[in-house]
């Protein structure tokens, strides 16, 4: 990844963070790795424990940030949610995984956009 997207992608994900802390999330993990890949944001909501992909995007020339999630990170978030899951016994009885979708234009910031159960998994909780 080129420093330009890596440098727009760490910035959402900060946005996304003050996000959910004013909605009164608690942040228990930031950039959660495993051999399966990445989840960018682990937070909890109450009783539930919620993963958290963060797709931010200046303008809209490839579609919205939330249409950018594929069948493909679907499937590779569920794996990662998982394997924290396996990883952690401490986590709150329920989990869900949302999108928060960031948009910007010539530097400033658009939209905010949180999308929660944004992928569904029976098995997941």
């Amino acid at each position: 990844m080129n420093p330009g997207r890596r440098d727009l992608g760490a910035f959402g994900e900060r946005v996304a963070a003050a996000h959910l802390e004013a909605k009164g999330y608690r942040i228990r993990a930031r950039n959660f790795r495993c051999r399966e890949g990445e989840i960018d944001i682990v937070a909890e909501d109450g009783d539930c424990l919620v993963f958290v992909e963060v797709r931010t995007r200046r303008g809209d020339a490839f579609g919205t940030p939330a249409e950018s999630v594929t069948v493909a990170k679907e499937r590779r978030l569920l794996t990662v949610a998982r394997a924290y899951l396996q990883e952690h016994a401490d986590v709150p009885p329920n989990q869900r995984i949302d999108v928060i979708a960031i948009e910007l234009s010539r530097g400033r910031l658009l939209a905010v956009q949180h999308i929660e159960g944004a992928i569904a998994d029976r098995d997941l909780g």
